[in-house]
């Protein structure tokens, strides 16, 4: 059986074995992008949280506050508020992307495993931003997630394992929007699945 020379000449193969696969693409991180929401989630999942965190947390550009009294800005940003103070488009979006990439790096570091999960990491990096990365690092969501029990891990961000809600109050108080929005975070998490 003959040899099969690659065209650099640099490496050989019998002419019967199957070709060698190819490695997995990577998706490059551009240049000044390192430590940016798309270098920690990627492309898809950072499209996704950019375009459902504002609809879930809305946008506004006055400092408020929440149904819970916490001081809030722009979309959904708890840190730095001046309530009554007017903040800039440009602000707030600054405000998001510092934001996800907060929420994202954490959320990835106790999950390994969301890493190269599109809908699942979107899903885990908006409740994370909800409910905060420690609280999201010891939920039951996250350990489902690192046993890889992906459908668990989904279901456990709006039920709990006898089937009551959860997730779904702040300060005790159970609010429309969050069962919306647990719910939509479920569904996201289980595409794919």
């Amino acid at each position: 059986m003959p040899w099969i020379w690659n065209a650099a000449g640099t490496s050989a193969r019998w002419e019967d074995d199957p070709p060698p696969k190819p490695a997995p693409a990577k998706t490059p991180v551009p240049a000044g992008r390192k430590g940016t929401l798309v270098a920690l989630v990627g492309v898809g999942a950072a499209a996704i949280l950019t375009a459902i965190v504002p609809q879930f947390e809305g946008t506004r550009l006055v400092g408020y506050l929440d149904p819970v009294g916490i001081p809030t800005k722009c979309m959904g940003d708890t840190r730095n508020v001046v309530v009554g103070r007017r903040y800039t488009t440009e602000e707030c979006r600054i405000s998001l992307e510092e934001q996800l990439v907060a929420h994202a790096g954490p959320v990835i570091a106790c999950v390994p495993a969301l890493a190269g999960r599109t809908y699942q990491a979107a899903a885990a990096v908006s409740f994370a931003y909800n409910i905060g990365t420690g609280a999201f690092c010891r939920s039951t969501a996250a350990r489902r997630f690192n046993a890889g029990d992906w459908r668990g891990g989904c279901r456990a961000f709006n039920e709990d394992d006898a089937g009551r809600p959860q997730w779904v109050t702040a300060a005790g108080i159970r609010l429309p929007g969050l069962v919306k929005r647990r719910a939509a975070e479920r569904e996201l998490c289980e595409t794919g699945l």
